[in-house]
């Protein structure tokens, strides 16, 4: 007596054949992880140093401002990210980062530090992260950086000064690449703002 495969068990076998030869899964877009590029920094300043000590804490950001992910609002109150590219750290870490570096390339004040260090400082920069994302503009990729910033005597706790810091820098194209290019430029214009405007008030402060 002859065995015959019925019709449903023929059509299983037909389908998992056909999985073995193809993927039903599309292959993952590769992702591509960015560095926050800087441009040419300043020759450092021959002015006095500053004997005070700074603290540059990482900015307090809103949840999708906070991680890796690169920000872009295409349009309206519409917040996304682009898709397979991620920047090498947490937004508000490679700002502080980019910050300290400011200080350090210029040299005024020497003694700078962040709040995962445990050296002395009697200034603390604290500042919230309110954007720092790429907008559409008639069109065309625009970054924009916004920081409220404030100064603060970390011995009485007293506010010295707070300022709002907001650097718009247009992208040449939208490729990601471009946009990154000028977040690197946003970036290194909004540290010399903050720069200046920190020494200016070390200078007041006993």
């Amino acid at each position: 007596m002859s065995h015959r495969l019925s019709l449903p068990r023929l059509a299983l076998v037909g389908l998992l054949a056909t999985l073995s030869a193809c993927s039903i899964l599309p292959d993952s877009e590769p992702l591509r992880i960015f560095l926050l590029p800087t441009t040419t920094p300043p020759p450092q300043s021959d002015e006095p140093t500053l004997h005070h000590a700074l603290r540059i804490n990482t900015p307090q950001a809103s949840r999708i401002l906070s991680g890796p992910r690169i920000a872009v609002v295409p349009q309206g109150n519409q917040i996304s990210a682009y898709q397979g590219a991620r920047w090498s750290d947490a937004a508000p870490v490679l700002l502080r980062d980019r910050l300290i570096e400011a200080f350090q390339r210029d040299g005024r004040m020497p003694s700078v530090s962040n709040e995962d260090v445990n050296l002395y400082a009697d200034i603390g920069l604290h500042s919230d992260l309110r954007a720092f994302q790429s907008e559409y503009v008639d069109g065309k990729p625009e970054v924009l950086i916004r920081l409220d910033a404030r100064l603060v005597n970390s011995e009485t706790q007293r506010t010295l000064a707070n300022r709002r810091f907001e650097v718009r820098q247009p992208s040449v194209d939208p490729r990601v690449e471009s946009v990154v290019e000028a977040f690197g430029q946003a970036s290194d214009t909004l540290s010399r703002e903050v720069l200046e405007w920190t020494l200016s008030h070390a200078r007041r402060s006993p």
